[in-house]
């Protein structure tokens, strides 16, 4: 089996986390447990889960020339990722307030800083496209960008995966470029208006050839096109801290199907590595390595 190469084209955050027993109401000041600065943003989230799960990774975005852009820059190095994709911009880098309470829930706020200034998919950012098993999308950037990708990776032949995180209307150009749709329950359920999971996967399977739902501790569903529901699920945890089990959910799924295993065998080992993640704190910090997810698969 060869190494797949994956690109991930999207945001990349300092996480400012803190841990509290129970969330704050409105106007409610709480003490927290906590506090931890880890690196984030759901595109460089999904690029540290495909590289811990084995993946030739390239990560495309953008960071501040702030201090933490320097820091995010080097924890993507440091994961094993090619980051000639990452621009560095004058101002901020994206940042993303995190609340996470003693159940493992997150509420999270996020301000986009350098993430906002990718507009498109330029031609050098093509060129690191060109040639990848699969290219890896969320919608933390502006659309424009997301959309420029999309289109690129189909012109290029790569499959793209779409996380429509957070949830928001999909353009028909992006749609139409989309080769696999990866949304959490709510995320489906906002874009089709239909709250069972299965009935989100037919409408959403009328737009996109291949839809995988996420379902939190109820497992995943993938559906294809004239073929017959699959539906995985979750492995029994106690979960600390969710932050960031969706992008592991998706960057271990893209590998493995770039790797040839069936959406099902895809689907086991992308759960494995998200209850690994759901049992330590932090996000791309919470990401186990491939051979960690092999052994757990084999119990």
């Amino acid at each position: 089996m060869s190494t797949p190469r994956i690109a991930v084209l999207g945001s990349v955050n300092m996480d400012l986390v803190a841990y509290v027993d129970q969330a704050p109401g409105s106007g409610e000041t709480v003490t927290g447990t906590e506090f931890r600065q880890v690196p984030g943003g759901k595109g460089a989230n999904q690029a540290v889960a495909a590289a811990r799960a084995g993946a030739r990774t390239t990560f495309l975005g953008a960071v501040g020339d702030d201090p933490f852009g320097q820091q995010l820059r080097q924890s993507l190095v440091g994961a094993g990722i090619d980051v000639r994709g990452v621009r560095t911009v004058p101002g901020v880098s994206g940042i993303a307030h995190i609340v996470v309470d003693g159940k493992g829930a997150n509420s999270i706020i996020v301000v986009p800083g350098a993430n906002g200034t990718v507009e498109r998919a330029s031609e050098a950012e093509a060129e690191l496209i060109e040639g990848a098993d699969a290219l890896l999308l969320q919608l933390e950037l502006p659309m424009s960008a997301v959309v420029s990708a999309a289109r690129t990776g189909r012109a290029l032949g790569v499959p793209v995966h779409l996380t429509p995180a957070p949830a928001r209307e999909l353009p028909q150009e992006l749609l139409e470029n989309v080769d696999v749709l990866v949304p959490n329950e709510h995320e489906a359920a906002a874009l089709t208006g239909e709250v069972d999971p299965g009935k989100a996967l037919a409408a959403l399977l009328e737009q996109v050839p291949e839809v995988l739902i996420t379902l939190g501790s109820e497992g995943s569903l993938y559906g294809a096109r004239g073929g017959d529901p699959v539906r995985v699920p979750a492995r029994p945890v106690t979960a600390v801290d969710t932050t960031a089990a969706g992008d592991t959910f998706c960057g271990s799924f893209g590998v493995a199907r770039a790797e040839g295993r069936t959406p099902e065998e895809a689907m086991r080992f992308a759960a494995a590595a998200s209850a690994l993640s759901v049992q330590r704190h932090g996000a791309s910090s919470s990401m186990a390595g491939r051979d960690e997810v092999e052994a757990l698969l084999l119990n």
